[in-house]
């Protein structure tokens, strides 16, 4: 069999992570653990923001949720880890319903400001909690076990994150594929088109919003196993406004746009802090631009991350996934053969109705699309349906 470019590529990914932790410094297997957990995250903001069309910048509260109902539950009361991920999940889940009852209503800016609110809260809420630790957070978190297996380093987790992540990738791809994914892409173009087809945009809204809750909650399970350690610190505003960066820049619309925008934030953010020569230039650079007693010292690295992370989306507005996918083969479309002409059928007596319809009506929820209509259609005639947008053709 032929294998197309995409399965080759989807190989050659599979035999990196399989060989990376075996043949690459402990340094890079340390920054490709984080580019896994971060891609679950992403993964549920490119449904929920470049799918679905609901922005979110709170998702690093659900990570912090995952990792803390692990952290607390198996330090006080020796809670197995496998477990605790279903706890978390449940308790996720019912966070994220009541959130989004409340703020999947709103529409505009309102709906980020209001991601913003509740992010900020329940990542102060992390750290003004004395039985979760405080500011200080919990240590001495059991690692994870699978049988007599424990995974106690970078290297022993790895296989585990990325499988996690390839799943939901999985997951999620054919979820997308579905008619309830095609329910979910119609949201973005106007909840009350999507409803006009029958699509109950306001449930599917909140699906998603779970949905997306649960890969975080995942994601900060594997988390808080991996460093033994948790606080309140990486799960505030900023690690949710890069999270959602990570979405966007990959490219909001594709599933594989998570884990290159994961890939690439990080690493971004790594070569930033690290310094070297052409930082050393820049810095120089700036300082020759900027006023007399300014200095590009101390979060210099984040001055620069921003004004590429500007000329990115300016060059690429719908992620680096898309314009990446250009350079790559595409595969030959498969030939249809022509079809069997249809036999022609006896027309009907041209007296004779084909179709009569008689106060015809149809609702969605609260919203009439069609009102006592009447027709008929006679033989050979051509009848047309007029009106302005929203006046129930389509239906």
């Amino acid at each position: 069999m032929r294998l197309t470019w995409s399965t080759g590529a989807l190989a050659a990914f599979l035999i990196v992570v399989g060989v990376a932790p075996v043949v690459a410094p402990q340094f890079w297997v340390t920054l490709g653990n984080y580019i896994g957990l971060y891609s679950i995250v992403a993964l549920g903001l490119v449904l929920l923001t470049g799918v679905a069309g609901q922005t979110s910048f709170g998702q690093a509260a659900f990570v912090g949720l995952g990792a803390y109902a692990t952290a607390w539950l198996t330090t006080q009361y020796g809670t197995s880890p496998w477990l605790t991920l279903f706890v978390g999940l449940a308790i996720t889940a019912l966070v994220a319903l009541g959130l989004g009852f409340i703020t999947l209503r709103m529409r505009g800016h309102y709906l980020p400001l209001a991601t913003i609110a509740w992010g900020i809260s329940l990542s102060f809420l992390f750290g003004n909690l004395e039985f979760l630790g405080g500011h200080t957070g919990l240590s001495s978190i059991p690692a994870l076990a699978i049988g007599p297996l424990e995974l106690k380093n970078e290297r022993a987790i790895w296989y585990l994150i990325w499988a996690i992540a390839l799943a939901a990738l999985w997951c999620t791809n054919n979820l997308l594929d579905s008619r309830p994914g095609r329910a979910i892409r119609s949201l973005r173009g106007g909840l009350d088109m999507a409803e006009a087809m029958g699509v109950d945009g306001a449930r599917l809204k909140i699906v998603v919003f779970v949905y997306a809750a649960l890969l975080a909650c995942v994601s900060g399970w594997l988390y808080a196993h991996l460093q033994r350690f948790v606080n309140p610190t990486p799960f505030g505003i900023n690690q949710g406004i890069e999270y959602l960066f990570m979405a966007v820049v990959g490219g909001a619309g594709s599933v594989w746009g998570a884990v290159l925008g994961a890939t690439l934030i990080t690493l971004l953010k790594q070569w930033l802090q690290d310094g070297g020569p052409l930082m050393t230039l820049l810095r120089d650079g700036l300082e020759l631009v900027l006023p007399q007693g300014v200095s590009p010292s101390g979060n210099f690295e984040i001055i620069v991350f921003g004004i590429l992370m500007v000329v990115l989306l300016q060059r690429a507005r719908e992620g680096l996934w898309p314009w990446f996918a250009r350079f790559l083969p595409r595969p030959k479309p498969t030939p249809v053969p022509p079809a069997t002409p249809l036999a022609a059928r006896p027309r009907g007596q041209d007296h004779a109705t084909l179709l009569d319809v008689r106060n015809a009506r149809k609702q969605f929820g609260g919203l009439v699309a069609v009102n006592d209509l009447s027709f008929e259609v006679r033989p050979g005639e051509i009848l047309g349906l007029i009106g302005p947008n929203g006046a129930g053709k389509s239906t």
